[in-house]
């Protein structure tokens, strides 16, 4: 088979898998629609239930928010799509209590993901949660045994297992045509969005204290609330952790890797001191089964040589290179004079993956994502940062989930919650 008529082929398998995702004809009519929550009212949460509802089939019962204005503009905006107003909650525990729930979608922030799935699963609910699956390694460990226990289907937000071109790429570098893939390199370079970060009292609608909950309680600034928490140490860890997990994921998607071996990172914040508590530069080293994986990211607003490729994955071959993004993917042969095949992709991804999940309600079957292997992807970019963290390599056990030989690295796996929370994590 030629190249053209192999890149034909598993196209068109690519759109059939993504197209298995999406309800069947008319499930949206049904009158037994899947009776949904949502746990974290902020802009990515939203996207999930906008996202649901294109899928179909659901009903929109309860909402949850520690920010009043947040659950108010949310709730108007599931009364529009629905023609019903769902019931609206500040404590998940008493959304969790909504007579007829079955679903959950959890888009907090990392640091309260672990306590409400938990809570979730052992009432035998549906979830589907965003990444990364936690803040600390150990309570990954402890939503992964809660998830196993529960009867319910839980879905991880990794939406780029349904991006049509990363899809393709991985039956592509299966095919073999780019021979052994001996190292891959990810990276999103980007310009953060910075606001301001003096310590102030948080608005009227927003309780700080309960938005803080089991992680350190940090002063409130516009920099660290809703959005920009992404780049607090505390609750969203960093821009490797927050955005980069989704390459890191979808590497290991592609290649079918498990869990790194062994984790180097290096950096620093070099030019937005005082701004943000994570680096705005970072270099990490993956060693993986198959071949190692480098990370790199600037988020200062560095002008980039080729912005073309400052979001995506670089799959460095024997015979080929390729490079995948959200829109395409291109293949680069080695040698001179050797045409480059620029593969164009349109997919929504956060739709399908949706989808998935609600087809896997209905059907019983296995989705895209699961907690045991969400755990991995998030295990790797905490294990990057407990490196940065502690200037040392991380060596990583994944039978035994321990840090070999380093008893400074080993204790930034579980960190201790803060009264009255308590870590689900017993180890």
């Amino acid at each position: 088979m030629d190249r053209r008529a192999f890149l034909d082929t598993i196209a068109a398998a690519s759109a059939a898998c993504a197209g298995f995702a999406v309800p069947a004809a008319g499930r949206a009519q049904d009158p037994k629609r899947l009776q949904l929550g949502l746990i974290g009212c902020g802009w990515y949460g939203m996207v999930d239930v906008r996202a649901a509802f294109q899928a179909g089939g659901v009903e929109v019962l309860a909402l949850c928010d520690v920010d009043r204005d947040h659950l108010e503009q949310s709730a108007a905006e599931v009364e529009k799509l629905q023609g019903r107003r769902p019931q609206t909650f500040k404590r998940y525990e008493e959304l969790l209590r909504t007579p007829g729930l079955e679903a959950v979608i959890l888009a907090t922030p990392p640091h309260w993901h672990a306590l409400p799935f938990i809570a979730a699963c052992r009432q035998g609910l549906h979830i589907y949660c965003e990444k990364p699956l936690a803040y600390d390694i150990r309570e990954c460990r402890a939503m992964v045994d809660a998830a196993a226990k529960s009867k319910g289907v839980v879905q991880i937000g990794f939406q780029r297992r349904h991006a049509g071109g990363f899809r393709q790429v991985r039956e592509y570098l299966a095919g073999g045509p780019a021979g052994r893939i001996v190292s891959v390199d990810a990276q999103i370079h980007y310009t953060a969005g910075i606001k301001d970060a003096t310590p102030q009292p948080p608005p009227a609608a927003l309780d700080w204290e309960l938005w803080c909950g089991p992680a350190p309680r940090i002063p409130y600034s516009p920099q660290v609330g809703h959005m920009n928490w992404r780049l607090e140490k505390t609750t969203g860890h960093g821009h490797l952790v927050d955005w980069g997990i989704h390459l890191i994921d979808a590497a290991r998607f592609i290649l079918g890797e498990g869990a790194p071996r062994s984790v180097t990172a290096t950096g620093g914040i070099y030019f937005l001191q005082g701004k943000i508590t994570t680096p705005d530069v970072l270099t990490a080293h993956f060693e993986f089964e198959r071949c190692p994986l480098t990370w790199r990211h600037r988020i200062w607003g560095a002008e980039e040589f080729a912005p073309e490729v400052s979001n995506g994955l670089f799959f460095y071959g024997e015979q080929e290179t390729v490079f995948v993004t959200d829109d395409r993917w291109i293949v680069i042969p080695r040698g001179k004079g050797k045409e480059r095949k620029v593969n164009p992709v349109k997919t929504d991804a956060g739709r399908l993956h949706m989808a998935d999940f609600l087809e896997a309600v209905r059907s019983g079957k296995r989705p895209a994502c699961v907690p045991e292997d969400a755990y991995h992807s998030t295990a790797a970019v905490k294990l990057a940062m407990i490196s940065y963290e502690t200037g040392s390599k991380v060596s990583w056990d994944s039978r035994g989930e321990r840090i070999l030989g380093n008893p400074q690295a080993s204790r930034l796996l579980k960190r201790p919650y803060r009264a009255p929370w308590k870590h689900p994590y017993s180890g």
